[in-house]
C-alpha cells in the first residue's frame, strides 16, 4: 500500500487526534463538581462540555464512579512516590514509614480539600460516599500488610508475630478514623489532624509490640481534650 504523500514528494503527517489521559479527565470532573456544586449526571454532557468524547473517556473509566475511585487510587500512587523519593526513606523504621505515608497523603488531600468535603458528603447515605473508597482500602491494607511481614521476618518466635490480616484491617479503620478527624479539623494548617496522625500511629503500634497503656491513654486523652474544647 503507497504512503500518502505531500505536494513535496514527503510523507504527510499524522493529523489524528491525540488521546486524551486519565489524569486530565479526572482534572476536569473535579472541576466541574467544584464550579456547579454538584456531579455531572451525563457522561455525553460531561465529555461535550470538555471537548472530548464518549469513547475517550470510556477508554480509561467505565462509569463516574470508576472514576471517583481512581481519584483516591491517584492519591495513594502520588503518597507512595513521594515517599519514595526521600533517599532516607527505606532505612526507615515501620513506624517511621507509616507516619511518613499519613503525613503525605493528608498534606496531598488537602490541596484538594474541597472536592473531598464534597464528593465524601455528597449522600445522605454514607455507605454510598464511602463505596469509593474500595481501591483505596485495598492499597491501603496491602501497604500494611508489606510492614507487618517485615517486621515479623525479624522475630524467631512464631508467638510473637503479628497478624497480617488484623494489622492491615486497623490501619485501613485507622485511615477512615483520619479522614474523619481531617473532616472535621478546623485548626489553623490541621495541626491537630498532624498530632492525630503521630498518637494514632504509635498507638497503633505498641498495641502490636504490646505495649500499648501509655500510648493508649495518650491518644484518649488527646482525642477528648479536642472533643471537650
Amino acid at each position: 500500500m503507497a504512503t500518502a504523500t505531500n505536494k513535496t514528494g514527503k510523507p504527510k503527517k499524522s493529523t489524528s487526534k491525540k488521546s486524551v489521559s486519565a489524569d486530565k479527565i479526572i482534572s476536569a470532573y473535579m472541576d466541574w463538581v467544584l464550579t456547579k456544586e454538584k456531579a455531572p449526571l451525563s457522561v455525553f454532557k460531561f465529555c461535550k462540555e470538555n471537548n472530548f468524547t464518549e469513547a475517550e473517556f470510556y477508554e480509561h473509566f467505565g462509569s463516574f464512579e470508576g472514576l471517583q475511585m481512581e481519584v483516591w487510587n491517584s492519591f495513594y500512587k502520588k503518597t507512595i512516590l513521594l515517599a519514595n523519593k526521600d533517599e532516607h526513606y527505606s532505612a526507615y523504621s515501620n513506624q517511621e514509614k507509616m507516619l511518613t505515608f499519613f503525613y503525605t497523603f493528608f498534606e496531598l488531600v488537602t490541596l484538594n480539600r474541597s472536592y473531598i468535603l464534597f464528593t465524601l458528603r455528597e449522600h445522605q447515605n454514607m455507605m454510598r460516599n464511602l463505596s469509593q473508597l474500595k481501591g483505596l482500602r485495598q492499597n491501603v491494607k496491602h501497604f500494611a500488610a508489606d510492614l507487618i511481614r517485615e517486621n515479623n521476618e525479624d522475630k524467631n518466635l512464631k508467638i510473637l508475630k503479628q497478624s497480617v490480616t488484623v494489622f492491615s484491617e486497623g490501619a485501613w479503620i485507622q485511615t477512615l478514623f483520619l479522614l474523619k478527624y481531617w473532616m472535621d479539623d478546623n485548626s489553623a494548617g490541621f495541626e491537630n489532624t498532624d498530632i492525630a496522625i503521630e498518637k494514632s500511629v504509635r498507638a497503633i503500634f505498641d498495641v502490636f509490640d504490646t505495649q500499648p497503656l501509655e500510648s493508649v491513654l495518650d491518644f484518649g486523652k488527646f482525642l477528648w481534650k479536642e472533643k471537650m474544647a
